[in-house]
């Protein structure tokens, strides 16, 4: 796995059920609202700033999404992709990348397409127990808890910049 993870250029999201617990909440208005994990926003900052890049794409579309997106400096985004390989394989095309230099997280059956391509693909613990045999890691934490920063501490580590990335963090002399 460490040599499908130290290959990775690109970490491709699915939003609801992954980047947040996958429920939709409107208020009384009718504004949708949705939870994200601040944990896994760093995670994407930190894989960023090591080189990665990030990339969503959900079947859903929503205002709330392309907040988040633009807050975290996620320039690709595709809303409203109903057939997920198709803005996949513009983004492959795009960015002149192979299919095992991406890795994707997702957690229903409408990720498998793009599951069953990448060279690392990952779900969270909450995923439809169907995907779960197509990919190569299931995270240990939920989707919108934790389980994106999971998989990016993963491509850190792998990628040989996790300590570069982290040093400033910890205590000196530990």
């Amino acid at each position: 796995m460490r040599k499908q993870l130290a290959k990775i250029k690109l970490l491709l999201l699915d939003v609801d059920g992954v980047l947040t617990d996958g429920r939709i909440i409107y208020d009384n208005s009718g504004n949708e609202l949705k939870a994200f994990d601040v944990k896994d926003g760093h995670g994407l900052k930190m894989l960023q700033r090591a080189g990665i890049k990030i990339g969503i794409i959900t079947g859903r579309s929503s205002v709330v999404v392309a907040l988040r997106a633009e807050e975290l400096g996620i320039k690709i985004l595709y809303q409203g992709a109903l057939q997920k390989l198709d803005p996949y394989q513009e983004i492959l095309s795009l960015l002149d990348l192979s299919d095992d230099q991406v890795a994707y997280i997702g957690d229903d059956i409408v990720d498998l397409p793009i599951l069953c391509r990448v060279g690392f693909s990952a779900t969270v613990a909450d995923a439809v127990p169907d995907v779960v045999p197509f990919v190569d890691y299931v995270a240990t934490r939920a989707g919108g808890r934790g389980a994106v920063r999971e998989v990016c501490d993963l491509l850190l580590q792998a990628s040989g910049k996790w300590d570069g990335l982290t040093e400033r963090y910890f205590p000196q002399n530990q």
